[in-house]
């Protein structure tokens, strides 16, 4: 236990021994600064003149400067041509043995003189850009050399009309070859006359005008590029009778800014190809099969069921009315006093116009039954009479059931007579106004993208 005991005591004095016996850390020895000497042999300013001046004179910058040295002290005075030379000759001097100190007085040449720092400097520009002159000339020769490739591989018009599904997008294609090697051009020449701060400018430049004119002509950007999708979608042909939201007509051609319809009443609409992308778009002509439908109604006291059936096999008896899908009625709703039937039947637009079909379907239904007993209801209005109505002047009573009429009252036409009343062929006055329009033709900015040879999606 004595012995554990002393080997701990003697570990814990030899830390404590070695701490006491471990030097102090040094104290920094701070930089000695530099003395001036109280006394100057005879001279030294002379030679610091000297010394400067011999400097300076071989630097054209600085040889307008005058040099002036008393006691160790410089005094610089007079002009230099660029404002950093200022700080640069008032360095060069402090570092010249024996100058204690620099007093810099000199300024910029701001002068028009002809011997001037800034016409010099012009003068010194305009010599190097003579120089230069060859170099550019080769940098131009490249530009051309590599644009004009570009501008001949853009003319190979069959090859991109042969890889582009229409002509449009060749068009495109070949555009876009054609900016691609005139910047590339740019780009080489620029890096031959080592102009590469400017080339990055160039560059800086034509990104931040890109997005101001993306900006600028968001809206034209977004026809252009509706009109490349509408070339490839080719959602309608030519003549079709389409309604665009709510704009109804025949197409007449689709260019690269609008898609050109031919009202219903002769008059020419644009459509810009940014709103007929996102449009929806009805087509009637796609589906040569076409469905009219008209509503008619019967008194409420006759039997809509024998109504419904007259108007199915009225309609099925019409030449023009496809067996298949074959006509259909159905009860619209009870009104009032009426019952308000609804007739249904299918027609080819190829063989009959859609309204001349329609209207006389109407006619042909409305004499079926009225034929077959069906009555078909007028308004009823009941009135009421109380005292206020008796300044109403009274007819005599053999002339209560008399109405004045200036002339009599025409018959109702028969079914024979409405079967030979109308031509229901096509009306195609539109269509022909739109061939017409059509082999006119439009100019090189509006070409037809309308390609007949791929299908309507």
């Amino acid at each position: 236990m004595i012995r554990l005991f002393a080997l701990l005591a003697l570990l814990l004095a030899v830390p404590a021994a070695a701490q006491l016996e471990a030097p102090s850390d040094p104290v920094a020895t701070p930089t000695p600064e530099q003395t001036i000497a109280a006394t100057r042999d005879a001279g030294d300013d002379e030679r610091i003149a000297e010394r400067i001046s011999g400097i300076f004179s071989e630097l054209p910058a600085f040889r307008g400067v005058d040099i002036m040295v008393r006691e160790g002290v410089v005094s610089l005075s007079g002009t230099v041509p660029k404002p950093e030379d200022v700080s640069r000759a008032e360095a060069i001097a402090s570092r010249v043995s024996g100058v204690v100190t620099v007093e810099n007085g000199l300024e910029r040449d701001l002068s028009l003189s002809a011997g001037s720092a800034g016409i010099s400097n012009l003068a010194d520009r305009w010599n190097g850009f003579l120089r230069m002159l060859p170099l550019i000339a080769a940098a131009l020769a490249v530009w051309a050399i590599i644009a004009l490739f570009g501008y001949l591989l853009a003319g190979l018009g069959s090859v991109w009309h042969r890889i582009a599904p229409n002509s449009f997008l060749a068009e495109l294609i070949s555009s876009a070859i054609r900016f691609v090697f005139v910047v590339l051009g740019l780009v080489i020449a620029l890096d031959i006359i080592g102009a590469t701060a400017l080339l990055g400018a160039v560059l800086g430049g034509a990104g931040l005008i890109g997005i101001a004119l993306g900006f600028a002509m968001r809206d034209t950007i977004e026809n252009y590029v509706a009109s490349l999708m509408l070339s490839l979608r080719q959602p309608f042909r030519a003549n079709d009778h389409v309604v665009i939201d709510d704009l109804e007509g025949r197409v007449i051609r689709l260019t690269s800014r609008a898609t050109v319809l031919m009202t219903l009443d002769g008059n020419q609409l644009r459509i810009p190809n940014g709103q007929v992308f996102k449009a929806v778009i009805l087509n009637y002509t796609r589906n040569p099969q076409r469905r009219f439908d008209f509503d008619l109604g019967v008194d409420a006291d006759d039997d809509p069921t024998a109504a419904l059936k007259l108007g199915r096999d009225t309609l099925a008896g019409l030449p023009f009315v496809l067996a298949e899908p074959p006509p259909e009625a159905r009860i619209e709703e009870v009104g009032d006093s009426n019952i308000v039937l609804k007739f249904l039947g299918w027609i080819d637009q190829g063989e009959a116009d859609f309204f001349k079909a329609r209207t006389r379907a109407i006619a042909t239904l409305k004499v079926a039954l009225e034929e077959a007993g069906f009555a078909l209801p007028e308004p009823i209005y009941r009135l009421r009479f109380d005292s206020r109505s008796a300044t109403i002047p009274m007819m005599p009573a053999g002339e209560s059931g008399k109405v004045a009429t200036s002339e009599a009252k025409p018959s109702k036409p028969s079914l024979e007579t409405i079967a030979e009343a109308e031509d229901i062929r096509p009306a195609n006055e539109i269509g022909e106004m739109v061939e017409q329009e059509r082999r006119r033709g439009g100019s090189e900015q509006e070409k037809d993208l309308l390609d007949h040879s791929r299908p309507v999606e």
